[in-house]
């Protein structure tokens, strides 16, 4: 079940960085700025494409493990991502096909598979999430709707820290960069559960006059325990036609969420 879990916790959560033309991010903040201004600029800077094929190649670390494995990623933005892990490059290990209303995925090593909801995803990561949490993390945007939340406004000499209530149960803390308002990091924590995921966005590359992550870390802690994963992109391309062939292998074992 340790196998089973980092292969799909990894797949199904860090399939998104990318390659091009790198530029440098760099720029000063504005203490004239309104807080609504900020999230109204960076819900705007949201990379805009239809379809997206790519390579990846990931590390995950816990105490008891370290692995790498590759990644093919296709996606149709906001209806569908598709992914097939590979250990080494060449031995196949799983498949996940992910839907707004569904997540099916099964793996080789144990012969087991889901199809189900996002509690499965959810309950490994230690928050609650949907389709367009997932997309919004790995896109570099941010997970919760800003503006929906109440939020103090901070400043560094590069970034717009944006921070909820310190009395709240549900924790948030996220970096704006002032050069491109794209995120540079956020933070969800539920303190009562002593769990939290802190999510860094290392570098960007422009990608037809859009800034796409180029490195992800994201390191998930429950209760005592830490999960570290980082991404970094070798391949992509925009707006090319793309299928999301799955199938379940009959007798796999179903895994089931308590």
């Amino acid at each position: 079940m340790s196998q089973l879990k980092s292969i799909f916790a990894f797949m199904s959560i860090f399939f998104f960085v990318s390659c091009g033309t790198k530029k440098a991010v760099t720029g000063t903040v504005s203490e004239n700025v309104s807080t609504k201004s900020i999230i109204k600029t960076h819900n705007n800077s949201e990379a805009s494409f239809n379809t997206l094929q790519a390579r990846i190649k990931g590390s995950y670390k816990t105490e008891d493990e370290d692995q790498s494995i590759s990644i093919s990623v296709r996606m149709e933005k906001d209806k569908a991502i598709w992914m097939s892990a590979k250990l080494a490059g060449i031995i196949p290990l799983a498949k996940v096909y992910i839907t707004p209303n569904q997540v099916q995925y099964y793996e080789k090593i144990e012969g087991t598979y889901f199809d189900g909801d996002f509690s499965l995803l959810s309950d490994w990561l230690g928050m609650e999430l949907d389709f367009n949490k997932v997309q919004n993390l790995l896109l570099g945007q941010a997970i919760y709707p800003l503006e929906k939340n109440e939020l103090s406004l901070s400043f560094t000499e590069t970034d717009y820290i944006l921070k909820s209530n310190e009395s709240s149960l549900l924790k948030t803390m996220f970096a704006i960069q002032s050069s491109n308002f794209r995120l540079k990091g956020q933070r969800i924590e539920r303190v009562a559960k002593n769990e939290s995921v802190f999510i860094t966005y290392e570098d960007y590359e422009e990608i037809e006059k859009q800034w796409f992550p180029k490195k992800i870390k994201i390191i998930v802690t429950q209760e005592e325990k830490s999960t570290q994963i980082e991404v970094d992109y070798r391949d992509i391309d925009l707006d090319e036609p793309v299928s999301f062939p799955f199938s379940i292998p009959s007798g796999y074992k179903e895994i089931t969420i308590e």
